[in-house]
């Protein structure tokens, strides 16, 4: 009852019963009124106005109904129905059926088979060895477009530069790539894929790639000077191809399960992608309890060699002598509500000190050619704490990171050397309506010493972070090549954000001799409507210690100032969901006072661009 009728009922308490009310006494100065007052008050009318009831009234009930139905026949009695159950159209064709739905193969967005959204007919496949009516075929096919025109300090080649006037340590800055990716993913799984997780899946995920790539100097894209400036390549790779068996389920209710997976599969080993996120051939188990409340996974992976131009899977190349061995748990709510915390050891073994790769344009990357120039084996294990989730209203992610280890030879000393870095990425967000803003920060530790026998400088597995705007930030976008300390070693690898010091992110070894690196950053996301966002960042980076880079070049008194990596992103989904995906973005680095000490462009430039236009096509 609501607060407005208390007073009423409250008077109506205190007042006398019916029998006792007395007469209305008139104020003075009026007539009293008759002793007959009563008869002269209208009628109570005990109707029920429409959409009311008046409390304590029970309206009459209408005449009963009389039925003479002669002749009619008594419905039979429950036990005489079947007690298994009639057959209808499944719940998945129970639309069509109705007339609701009709399949249509070029359709993505309605119900269809072939994106597993019902299951197979099996009187339609019979040649398949399958049992059973819940078993479900999905197909994926995406068409991912990107055109890149660029700017970054691009060496000169030493025997031939680009024209006879190129005589400098860097010639011009621009170039431009094109990449065309067809992806075709296909997987066959069992189970009641909306309410539980499927018991057997098989995946398999191919990737066709065609390349190209104009720069203004010759012997950056071939070791022979001889090769053009520009390369028109192609790449099948093999991206997935793996068997998953689920094998136990604790919870029938809340489906909590224990699942392997074997092949060729993606794994991330954080919430953001900072250590190794890469689809490698590998077995894992990983499983949840507790209400998926706890979620654990169990690993280990053997790296494939990866296309040069293209970073596929090459499938027709031994595996590298790269282990990586992962265990990691996740924990909700863990000491602060809606907040995920996650435990992870990684132990990263490298045994490719006795060989010697050169990638497919001529240039070796293992050992990279820097330093002493001999190869090396290292054991690494890395101990990791992130949280994700949120505190209140802000949105928080948090990853931190301890590498400890044994590297054979150091490229300084020739000696071995014991490895100890660190590497911390923090970022908060705070949503406003339709708004998120965002603060980010990042310390890779680098390497105070290189002639002493403790490498000091943070290196990753494979790294791919989504952080500080993701790809769409300069610097994690491009590579800065690492012109007069080594051919074909870069100073950062692409996508990625640390200062490595290496030759490829995709066929190089991990470097611990690095400089590190210092962020700050500050971005916005903006929902304009529900297909169209725009998003800003602006970082400003830092070397976390120049000494290495000093030893390298030969320059003392490098400063720390890398710049400030400013950039702008807009995103266009027009049917407001991932399939027809439209993204341009461009970025800038304005050189601090450190990279224009290293680097530079001819003509003196000290601003370096980046232009991404992607559209991502999606069945």
């Amino acid at each position: 009852m609501g607060w407005p009728l208390l007073p009423a009922l409250l008077l109506l308490q205190a007042a006398p019963a019916p029998e006792e009310v007395q007469p209305p006494v008139a104020p003075p100065g009026e007539e009293a009124q008759p002793e007959n007052w009563e008869k002269d008050i209208p009628p109570v009318d005990p109707g029920i106005l429409e959409g009311r009831e008046r409390p304590g009234y029970t309206a009459p009930l209408p005449d009963r109904i009389e039925q003479d139905n002669q002749g009619a026949v008594r419905a039979p009695p429950p036990q005489a129905f079947p007690t298994e159950q009639i057959p209808i159209p499944d719940r998945w064709r129970l639309v069509e059926t109705l007339g609701v739905v009709k399949e249509n193969l070029f359709d993505p967005y309605h119900q269809n088979t072939y994106k597993g959204d019902r299951p197979i007919n099996r009187a339609k496949v019979p040649w398949l060895p399958i049992t059973g009516d819940d078993w479900f075929f999905v197909a994926n096919l995406i068409s991912d477009t990107v055109y890149e025109p660029r700017s970054f300090p691009i060496p000169v080649g030493v025997q031939t530069p680009g024209d006879p006037d190129r005589n400098d340590v860097f010639g011009n800055a621009f170039s431009q790539v094109f990449s065309q990716t067809f992806l075709a993913g296909f997987a066959l799984l069992k189970g009641s894929t909306t309410y539980a997780p499927p018991t057997v899946e098989y995946r398999v995920t191919l990737a066709y790639n065609v390349n190209y790539v104009d720069v203004p100097e010759r012997r950056v894209l071939f070791v022979e000077p001889s090769k053009p400036s520009h390369r028109l390549d192609h790449f099948l790779g093999v991206q997935e191809a793996f068997v998953d068996y689920h094998f136990a389920r604790f919870d029938t209710e809340r489906f909590d399960f224990i699942s392997a997976r074997a092949g060729i599969q993606t794994f991330q080993s954080d919430f953001r992608g900072f250590l190794f996120n890469d689809q490698q051939l590998g077995v894992r188990v990983f499983g949840s309890r507790d209400n998926n409340r706890f979620q654990f996974n169990v690993g280990a992976f053997w790296r494939l060699e990866k296309d040069t131009n293209s970073g596929l899977n090459s499938v027709v190349q031994r595996p590298r002598d790269d282990f990586v061995f992962v265990v990691n748990a996740y924990r909700q709510d863990f000491l602060i509500p809606a907040l995920t915390s996650e435990f992870t050891v990684v132990y990263n073994m490298n045994r490719e000190g006795n060989e010697i790769e050169v990638d497919d344009n001529g240039f070796p990357v293992r050992p990279a050619l820097i330093g002493s120039l001999r190869g090396r084996d290292y054991d690494v294990v890395y101990l990791g704490y992130g949280v994700d989730g949120r505190v209140g209203r802000v949105n928080l992610t948090g990853m931190a990171y301890w590498a400890l280890g044994r590297d054979t030879n150091s490229f300084f000393t020739d000696r071995p050397a014991d490895i100890n870095a660190q590497f911390l990425a923090v970022e908060a967000s705070y949503d406003r309506d339709w708004m998120r803003f965002r603060l980010s920060g990042a310390y890779a530790s680098g390497d105070k010493n290189p002639d002493d026998n403790k490498e000091t400088g943070f290196d990753a597995i494979f790294e791919n972070p989504v952080f500080a705007g993701a790809d769409t930030s300069y610097w994690i976008r491009q590579t800065i090549p690492f012109a007069g300390g080594g051919r074909a070693v870069s100073v950062n690898g692409r996508n990625g954000l640390l200062n490595s010091l290496r030759s490829s992110k995709e066929q190089g070894q991990s470097n611990f001799n690095n400089p590190g690196l210092i962020l700050l950053g500050a971005g916005a996301d903006f929902d304009l409507t529900p297909e169209f966002r725009i998003s800003a960042n602006a970082n400003h980076l830092w070397f976390a210690d120049t000494t290495v880079l000093e030893a390298i070049r030969n320059q003392p008194n490098i400063n720390r100032d890398i710049g400030f990596d400013l950039s702008a992103a807009a995103i266009w989904r027009p049917k407001a969901n991932q399939n027809l995906v439209f993204r341009l973005s461009a970025a800038t680095l304005l050189a601090g006072e450190g990279f224009r000490e290293q680097f530079t462009a001819r003509g003196g430039g000290r601003e370096y661009l980046s232009v991404l236009a992607n559209v991502v096509l999606t069945y």
